[in-house]
């Protein structure tokens, strides 16, 4: 298992996390997985032995029952809490009302108590917001988060699901009050999914941030099961729980390509859609979502997988994020700047 820099600290997190949005699963998360405490133990035991030593969950997760699985799986399991990295998250509906939800000051202090009685902990490493909210300044929530990590409640923040202008925003205001940063995004990423090649990952690389990636396997679509005239396998996740959204047809072509490179790689589809992202410098850790302890491994095993320059190169080609405005009249008029910085004279009407 290698490690990397969560990013610009000094902790160090294993390049693939376990997700546990398949533990206590209810509604619609009941769709992703249900597996109760004994399962989740035997997850949690093979993820740590490893080297997995990050764990990410959620509040809403079945409706708080993913965080209390999780805490009570580290107590079972005996694990020595400075060995393990737990990463969870607030903003989604925690009750009925109009303040039970949100990145307000109210409901984040209220929220963090009780994912840290339900963790069994008397601190959380990575707390991060999971959407974006609409009402709240976020002045409103750097202030509340920047007191929980003075408070030793939370070492380190993150953000979610969040625009990258939102993002930049939040890192400006925290530099000049003097308030704790953002340290890592949290975004989906997957070979058929990288809108966040745009203004995400570059802002990334900028800032130095962290990048934990959730569904890397395009919501189970990646995973092997799905192809051209068997649309919804018996078993597959997202037969039932359609997301994240996909162009299918792009999609089946990067599966044909992976099944290609994984049978020259003696991978499978999943695998070689793990290893493309692990092969990606802006990843910090890639989340691991499974049900089966055959399935936790088999992605685990990923690691293991080295595709070369050309695979990486067959696979951007194949399901490449189109540019928006203003990148596409960026790329063509800034020519010759990046000519010198290749080392060549640029053609110059001068």
């Amino acid at each position: 298992m290698k490690y990397k820099r969560f990013g610009n600290t000094g902790l160090l997190v294993s390049e693939v996390a376990l997700g546990s949005m398949t533990f206590g699963g209810r509604g619609a998360y009941g769709a992703i997985g249900q597996l109760q405490q004994k399962e989740a133990n035997e997850l949690v035991k093979m993820a740590l032995d490893s080297g997995i030593n990050i764990i990410d969950t959620a509040n809403v997760y079945g409706a708080g029952m993913s965080e209390t699985i999780v805490g009570q799986a580290l107590k079972d399991l005996e694990v020595d809490r400075e060995s393990v990295v737990v990463a969870t998250k607030v903003f989604g509906p925690m009750g009925k009302g109009p303040n039970y939800s949100g990145l307000s000051k109210k409901h984040i202090l209220a929220q963090v108590e009780k994912s840290l009685d339900r963790l069994q902990l008397d601190y959380i490493d990575i707390y991060q917001i999971h959407n974006e909210d609409p009402v709240t300044p976020i002045e409103e929530t750097l202030d509340a988060l920047d007191d929980l990590v003075r408070g030793g409640l939370v070492r380190y923040i993150g953000v979610s699901n969040n625009h990258a202008w939102r993002i930049m925003k939040a890192l400006g205001i925290s530099s000049a009050r003097g308030l704790a940063r953002f340290e890592s995004v949290q975004a989906y990423y997957t070979v058929v999914g990288r809108d966040l090649e745009r203004e995400i990952i570059p802002l990334i690389n900028e800032e130095k941030m962290g990048l934990l990636v959730w569904s890397p396997l395009a919501g189970g679509f990646l995973s092997g099961k799905f192809r051209r005239g068997a649309e919804k396998p018996e078993g597959a996740r997202r037969s039932q729980f359609d997301f994240p959204p996909i162009d299918r047809e792009l999609a089946f072509r990067a599966v044909d390509l992976m099944e290609a490179i994984g049978k020259e790689r003696d991978a499978t589809v999943a695998q070689v859609a793990l290893a493309w992202l692990l092969a990606k410098p802006p990843v910090t850790s890639v989340i691991l979502g499974a049900r089966r302890p055959e399935q936790l491994k088999a992605d685990i095993d990923a690691t293991q997988v080295k595709l070369t320059a050309d695979d990486i190169s067959r696979l951007d080609a194949v399901a490449p994020p189109k540019p928006e405005y203003p990148s596409w009249i960026n790329r063509s008029e800034d020519k010759d700047r990046r000519a010198y910085l290749a080392g060549k004279e640029p053609a110059s009407p001068w």
